[in-house]
């Protein structure tokens, strides 16, 4: 792996740059360097704790390799996420899940045990997960990059061949060139401020499109989850065991985590609190609640709230493409993009292929992140070898669709950074415009994100951590104009997006949008593929 510093910047090359220091990032390095690969992994925060898993428990798609269970696993959300997952790519995930699964379990990974020693790996908790995974990538000879977010991705004619950026806590520049770069920053919550998604703000998405990359089911983006008003922890799995109620104690007729999150959308709409109460869990099931999830808890016995028998106050938090759907655009097995070189995992990418319009919590997002992590991880590293020779002449130039300086830009320009932050927030926040949309709606919304793209487009961005912010705040623009572009193409409802102008799912409309574009985005329709019906 070759590094020299050139006047502080730190440049480095290796056949593998992976972007994002999640399950899928880390799953990704490890298996790139399994295959002989050289890998650099640059992660925004410190990886094995940042982002949307560290933090917390997380089920897995993990099924068993019998084929009743399979058929049972892929019809479970086949319907919900409206036809449009692939019966070929559900295979393929749930076999390298089991995989890898199992090979956590030989690493160390401490599964719970049962009465006759056998482990249960239906779940993981988030901090000893990402703990050992640093681990492996560290003790598998990858060069780690904490708290080095990207900033652009570097190309030549012949496609991406690394990546440059900022270390937040120096300033220090780098570069770093590759044969292959896999793109793992995960998905877009709009700062909304749910758990772990701080540093998910669609970063990667705008990278690809640069490149040239499609996008995949930008519509499926308006995923919400419910939390405490006076918390950031989003684990809507655990209010299957809430009731919930108006301030007077008196129930919320057909509010619920599953069917009824819109129930509980319309009212803090109209302006009525909405409290929930865990008063459906058994007493036996109290104990094992807590152990499994003991962050859920943290907030409540900090204020002395029992929320097993107290009503507490809920809100909505988006959680955008994190728990929604939409992604980079894959194209074949290996996970690899429509550009050379350039390769998609985790949220980043789009999980369609395995479940549709809807995902719900961790379970397919978790089995994603850790198979197409691997599945890019081995394509990078055989399209690298490939290149042999020719990777290190290679003559690459930024590709940011904002002008990156060196030099100092105005003062006043964190200002206006957070304005365009709050105005997108402003667009994809509210219930009105993501969760329930409406023609009107969304170009009303995608006049005004178009605007800020266009002021945003012209001003020069520092490659400094307060770029770093510029950037952010462009990705979370474009992304919104992704998700309401493909919103508006979609006139109908099916998985998660609702249309209230179009409240019923068309057979005619059962195929993919793919989306992408800068200045000028567009939206075009794509078949599912033909197998796809589970058997």
């Amino acid at each position: 792996m070759g590094e020299h510093a050139i006047s502080g910047q730190l440049n480095l090359s290796a056949d593998v740059l992976v972007i994002g220091g999640g399950p899928a990032g880390t799953w990704a390095a490890l298996t790139a360097a399994a295959k002989g690969a050289k890998v650099v992994l640059a992660d925004k925060g410190y990886c094995g704790s940042s982002g949307a898993t560290a933090p917390s428990g997380t089920g897995v798609w993990y099924v068993k390799p019998e084929q009743e269970l399979r058929e049972q696993a892929k019809a479970s959300r086949y319907e919900l996420g409206g036809r449009l997952a692939e019966h070929r790519w559900m295979d393929r995930v749930l076999d390298r899940t089991y995989e890898n699964m199992n090979k956590l379990g030989v690493y160390g990974y401490p599964f719970p045990v049962d009465d006759q020693g056998n482990q249960h790996r239906r779940g993981l908790q988030g901090p000893e997960y990402m703990r050992l995974m640093r681990k492996l990538v560290h003790k598998a000879g990858v060069r780690i990059l904490d708290h080095s977010p990207a900033l652009e991705l570097l190309a030549d004619e012949h496609g991406v061949g690394g990546a440059a950026g900022v270390h937040n806590q120096t300033g220090q520049t780098w570069s770093v060139q590759a044969g292959a770069v896999v793109i793992a920053t995960g998905g877009c919550a709009f700062l909304s401020k749910a758990l772990g998604c701080n540093v998910l703000t669609g970063d990667g998405y705008l990278f690809a499109a640069e490149a040239g990359a499609d996008l995949s089911g930008m519509e499926f983006s308006n995923a919400y989850a419910i939390s405490p008003t006076f918390s950031s922890v989003t684990k809507t799995a655990y209010y299957s065991y809430a009731s919930f109620y108006y301030e007077d104690g008196t129930p919320i007729p057909g509010a619920g985590s599953k069917q009824g999150r819109s129930v509980i959308a319309r009212n803090l709409l109209g302006g009525n609190q909405v409290y929930a109460k865990l008063d459906l869990a058994t007493e036996e099931l109290k104990p094992l609640l807590r152990v499994a999830q003991t962050n859920f808890f943290l907030p409540f016995d900090r204020r002395g709230i029992d929320p097993f028998k107290d009503l507490f106050p809920v809100t909505l938090r988006l959680e955008g493409t994190v728990r929604g759907t939409g992604g980079i655009r894959v194209t074949n097995e290996q996970c690899a993009t429509t550009v050379p070189g350039l390769y998609a995992a985790g949220d980043a990418a789009t999980r369609e292929l395995i479940c549709g319009g809807f995902t719900g919590g961790g379970s397919h997002n978790a089995a994603w992140a850790m198979s197409s992590g691997s599945f890019a991880g081995e394509g990078a590293a055989a399209y690298a070898q490939a290149l042999g020779q020719h990777a290190a002449g290679r003559s690459v130039r930024g590709l940011s669709s904002s002008a990156l300086t060196t030099s100092k830009v105005g003062t006043g320009a964190g200002g206006r950074t957070e304005q365009f932050v709050r105005a997108v927030q402003e667009e994809v926040k509210p219930y009105d415009r993501n969760l329930f949309r409406t023609e009107q709606g969304l170009k009303a919304s995608l006049g005004r994100l178009d605007e800020l793209w266009k002021e945003q487009r012209g001003q020069a961005i520092e490659r400094s951590p307060e770029g770093v912010k510029a950037r952010e705040a462009a990705a979370m623009t474009a992304t919104a104009r992704w998700m309401y572009n493909s919103a508006l193409a979609r006139t109908e409802t099916r998985g998660m997006h609702k249309r209230e102008d179009f409240p019923i799912q068309d057979t005619a409309q059962h195929n993919r949008l793919i989306s992408g574009g800068l200045d000028h985005v567009w939206v075009k329709t794509e078949e599912v593929a033909r197998e796809s019906v589970p058997s």
